[in-house]
């Protein structure tokens, strides 16, 4: 740290969480107030949306200058991941507005999260880095895939973020730099949330979401690499995404289908459509999302047996969930057939 080091912690807390959140709100409001927002990119509607109207996908605007700035100039060690999340946000924007090929897009991927690891290598073999490296870009795509309803991806980083920065304040030798990262993080997802919560006017769009996936990899990494957390922590706190995009992701491969075309057969998506709506579909999601980060923090003071306990307790209860989610889905396309 710098500009902020001579004031208490709380105090840097504070003003950096409401200076994201200001400023990233700040900022959709003058791109929506002016009319920039339709000029840059927007999400018209088609057979696979779940909204049916034309709407702005401009929260990366908000969210990733703002980021970036604050981990500059509250985190300089951090330097790396800001770079890399701003790279991705350039390429993004692009594929926002007029469309990249799935493989330029997926290049840019690798570039920002072996640059990253290549940069900033933890002290393990290479194998261990090449593994945590390919889950980091499944973290990138994964995130753009669970940006389909209102409030969820802005939910997720609201509430991922802050978790990533509670870990690194309890941590053994705290982390004051990467917690006030995930607060700014947090924060910004704040300010997007007030104009993307049901009823959405604008959306993450790519800008937003791969540089939110890159990001929730990168500070999960760092934190891991500086021995702030174990490797399963990150996971079990993004656990719900994970497993939602993992196992549509699975299903959608076992049919033969390709996997980086839109589709609405994501958990989250199913309830909507099958009845709870995008308001109630994201505040379940907080709940589930909450509840996880809550157990993966309290496990963290926890001998590694009762960690893996943990862990492996967690990701059945998340099947469950799934499973509900599914027979719900069942239910609602008998009813359909039946009329």
């Amino acid at each position: 740290m710098t500009y902020l080091s001579t004031l208490p912690l709380w105090a840097t807390i504070v003003l950096t969480a409401l200076g994201a959140a200001c400023a990233c709100a700040a900022i959709l409001w003058a791109l929506l107030k002016t009319g920039i927002a339709w000029r840059l990119a927007v999400d018209v509607p088609n057979q696979r949306s779940m909204h049916v109207v034309p709407t702005p996908r401009i929260g990366g605007w908000g969210i990733v200058p703002v980021v970036v700035a604050a981990i500059l100039l509250i985190a300089p060690s951090l330097w790396g991941v800001a770079v890399g999340a701003g790279f991705l946000a350039a390429i993004s924007q692009i594929d926002d507005r007029r469309g990249l090929p799935v493989r330029v897009r997926f290049v840019a991927h690798i570039v920002a999260v072996v640059g990253l690891v290549t940069l900033f290598p933890a002290a393990a073999p290479w194998w261990e880095l090449a593994i945590l490296a390919f889950l980091m870009i499944w973290l990138v795509n994964l995130y753009n895939f669970m940006d389909g309803a209102d409030g969820l991806a802005g939910g997720m980083a609201l509430f991922g973020f802050a978790g990533y920065a509670v870990g690194a304040l309890i941590a053994e030798r705290p982390m004051i730099e990467l917690a006030l990262s995930a607060v700014a993080i947090s924060s910004a997802a704040f300010g997007f949330l007030l104009f993307n919560f049901h009823p959405a006017r604008i959306f993450l769009g790519d800008a937003g979401s791969i540089s939110l996936g890159f990001l929730a990899g990168a500070l999960g990494y760092w934190g891991w690499r500086e021995g702030a957390w174990p490797v399963w922590f990150p996971i079990l706190v993004f656990a719900p995404f994970i497993g939602d995009a993992s196992v549509t992701l699975a299903r959608r491969l076992l049919r033969g289908e390709k996997i980086w075309q839109a589709h609405r057969e994501h958990y989250y998506q199913r309830m909507v459509r099958s009845g709870a709506g995008h308001a109630k579909a994201a505040l379940t999601w907080y709940v589930v999302i909450a509840a996880g980060i809550m157990i993966a923090i309290y496990a963290l003071g926890c001998t590694a047996t009762v960690q893996a306990c943990v862990v492996v307790v967690w990701i059945v209860v998340l099947c469950g969930a799934g499973a509900a989610v599914d027979l719900r889905w069942r239910r609602f396309q008998s009813t359909l057939s039946d009329n």
